[in-house]
């Protein structure tokens, strides 16, 4: 049975990576983007990652620009504005696609384990969703993910457990994060 532990990605420097390396760790995999109205979730996970990481917390960071052109700079426009806004410590990647021909394998994959559900109740969902399928159609059905910082929770033996999509409370992924450690 395939896992995460297959897959090898770039760094920010164009490495290969093995995700083999964060065997025995949790992982919390995110698309990001420096431009969006939930890049403030940069904060919150930080502050799980410096909480959390000793206990085996690991959070892999994967930006992208497929949703809106939010993610416009290189990677290391992208790393200094991260470190130097937020803070972070958590590994960044090289930017991808996470959608259509060219999505990185890891993201088909862990969107295939774990599909869109939707993005919930209440108005505003609705209008991102509205947003992401007009943003989306060009994909057709490679469309995996739907929005930037939508987040996929791995365990120790690199099985996708959960997906959270940007509009859940980022108090709920920290309690799921929590449960899982």
């Amino acid at each position: 049975m395939k896992t995460v532990y297959d897959f090898t990605v770039k760094d920010r420097k164009g490495n290969d990576v093995s995700l083999s390396d964060y065997q025995g760790k949790l992982l919390l995999i995110v698309n990001t983007a420096t431009g969006c109205g939930f890049t403030p979730h940069y904060d919150p996970l930080e502050t799980m990652y410096k909480d959390l990481r000793e206990k085996g917390l690991e959070i892999l960071d994967f930006p992208s620009n497929q949703f809106a052109n939010q993610a416009p700079g290189s990677d290391d426009e992208i790393h200094t504005f991260c470190t130097m806004k937020f803070g972070t410590e958590f590994p960044q990647f090289a930017k991808i696609d996470v959608n259509g021909e060219t999505a990185d394998p890891l993201f088909a994959f862990l969107a295939t384990e774990k599909p869109f559900e939707g993005f919930g109740k209440g108005l505003k969902n609705a209008a991102l969703n509205k947003f992401a399928d007009m943003n989306n159609k060009k994909f057709g059905d490679k469309a995996y993910i739907k929005w930037n910082f939508t987040k996929f929770l791995v365990d120790r033996e690199g099985k996708v457990i959960a997906r959270f999509e940007p509009t859940v409370d980022m108090k709920e992924v920290r309690k799921a994060v929590e449960a899982a450690l």
